[in-house]
């Protein structure tokens, strides 16, 4: 198969959901829960990020799909039965699709890509790690600080600085003998027992091996993507480069990816067998900097022409847009990027800034402020700042003032 750049392009914003209609870009309108497990069948799993500068990372791909949703229906599909959801490392810390549990269970036993202070407090405490299983399974769900006032507390500096408790149950958790019923209002893990959490259908089937773990996650990756190279494909669960290899040339044998040359990239790519190819795409969405669309910098650059680096950690001084910075999503390009923040007290979705991409179409600013007000709308935020940094902020600020007209 060959592709323009455009055909790969549209392909993807198919595979990842942005062709289908956004219930919720009608304020007035009801997003279901049988909406939101489509989202999870299709993506898989919702990165978790901390930084709540406007809203928290794993909430923001249903919002970009879906439009202005209730949030506890993603609370429910993680916390309450039946769960659709479980949180594991996945890409990073995730909410995962319950129907990869098995999926995942060879890095579990494995504890393949486990790193220092999990593995150590194993190593050098085994008897300490036993301990805190026994008071999860005894008086679970717990937090790491319900347990720990019955425990040492070191501070020798490995471990991110976490206790002795914190990092028995991360081992725990990756080992999969523990794993997280809920967070709580401070975002903490609550632990408790996978057979008391995870569906029993799911607990109780028998796990797949390295090999067809590998497959399952590969054409789960492949399906979401709907084109990819191995690189794109191996990282949409980070994956062992060998195995990921190897499950590619098996699903390219049985014919549900198809070799692929896309104009312009250099490495081969794959199509999965079901993807679909659109005439056209009319997409309107903020993208968070951890949504899968985007998420594998080197894929967004040749699927959309859109250099993307996040800043967050990046001195004030030295960054070019922004703190949080969203892509904008038109169409079928990526056609601006914004600066966001919501000030919660004082009821505002603060613009800092606003930058035009160069293939951006002059709608783009009156597509973006009403994108703005359905965010604010969904953030619970009475009023929207006008932008003062950036080339959009003219085009911009004058569209927002058009709306209050």
């Amino acid at each position: 198969m060959t592709l323009t750049a455009l055909q790969a392009r549209r392909i993807a914003l198919a595979a990842q959901g942005f062709t289908r209609p956004r219930p919720g870009s009608d304020p007035d309108a009801t997003v279901t829960a049988r909406q939101v497990g489509t989202v999870i069948d299709r993506l898989g799993f919702f990165q978790i990020d901390s930084v709540n500068v406007l809203a928290r990372a794993h909430y923001m791909p249903l919002y970009s799909r879906l439009g202005a949703y209730d949030i506890d229906l993603l609370h429910r599909a993680a916390g309450r039965k039946p769960r659709k959801l479980f949180e594991y490392w996945a890409h990073e810390a995730a909410f995962v699709d319950v129907a990869l549990w098995q999926a995942f269970q060879f890095r579990m036993e494995s504890g393949a890509r486990m790193w220092g202070g999990m593995s150590r407090i194993a190593r050098e405490k085994p008897e300490f790690v036993a301990w805190v299983l026994d008071e999860v399974r005894v008086h679970g769900p717990l937090t790491a600080r319900e347990i720990e006032h019955d425990a040492p507390r070191e501070k020798d500096g490995w471990g991110w600085n976490w206790s002795e408790v914190k990092a028995a149950l991360e081992y725990l958790f990756y080992k999969g003998q523990v794993t997280a019923v809920r967070r709580n209002s401070a975002f903490e893990r609550v632990y408790d027992l996978p057979e008391r959490i995870i569906p029993q259908a799911q607990f109780d089937a028998p796990p797949l091996d390295s090999a067809q773990a590998h497959q399952v996650l590969v054409s789960h990756a492949a399906r979401a993507l709907g084109v990819a190279t191995a690189q794109c494909l191996r990282d949409y669960f980070r994956m062992d480069p060998p195995a990921t290899r190897a499950a590619i040339e098996d699903l390219v044998d049985v014919g549900e990816l198809i070799p692929t040359k896309i104009e312009g990239w250099s490495r081969p790519a794959y199509v999965h067998r079901d993807a679909v190819q659109p005439r056209k795409v009319t997409a309107r969405a903020l993208l968070s900097p951890f949504d899968p669309l985007v998420f594998e910098r080197t894929r967004t650059l040749k699927l959309f022409d859109f250099r993307y680096r996040i800043e967050i950690y990046v001195p004030a001084s030295k960054r070019i847009h922004g703190y949080y910075v969203l892509p904008f999503l038109l169409g079928d390009r990526l056609v601006a990027r914004v600066d966001l923040k919501a000030d919660r007290r004082a009821g505002t979705l603060v613009v800092h800034g606003a930058w035009a991409e160069s293939h951006a179409p002059p709608r783009t600013a009156d597509e973006l402020a009403a994108e703005l007000a359905l965010l604010a709308h969904w953030l619970g935020l009475p009023t929207i700042s006008h932008p003062v940094a950036g080339d959009l902020a003219g085009e911009l600020s004058a569209a927002l003032a058009r709306r209050l007209d």
